[in-house]
């Protein structure tokens, strides 16, 4: 059984940065893609951004494209998604999900597991 559990969320002003941790517990993240996920207030989940189990394939979101970034350290187990440059628009709960099969997938469906999710606040 795959654990995730996010942190770094909070309260930022328009133009700041945050980063997001994912760290895995139950399996080793090298044996999983990876991905982050968004859900605005009142909104559906949408995709941010995913990394593939060898760390070598990302995407991204076309509203996230330059300024977020997501990286593994296999070593700790965890996955990041470092934000800059952040927007009032990019306040959402953050999720972060893992799946079995080798491809990132953008839609909620294709993915196993799911952690508790954080809170990202960006005040204009």
């Amino acid at each position: 059984q795959v654990t995730l559990v996010e942190s770094g969320g909070g309260l930022v002003q328009a133009g700041g940065s945050l980063r997001l941790s994912c760290a895995a517990s139950g399996r080793t993240v090298t044996t999983l893609t990876m991905a982050w996920f968004r859900q605005p207030p009142g909104k559906e989940r949408e995709f941010v951004s995913g990394t593939t189990r060898s760390g070598g394939g990302t995407e991204y979101a076309a509203s996230v494209k330059g300024r977020f970034t997501i990286s593994r350290d296999n070593a700790k187990n965890t996955v990041y998604l470092q934000m800059n440059s952040l927007k009032a628009e990019d306040t959402a709960a953050y999720y972060c999900a893992a799946r079995d099969g080798s491809l990132v997938w953008t839609s909620t469906p294709g993915y196993d597991h799911w952690g508790q999710g954080t809170q990202v606040t960006v005040s204009s």
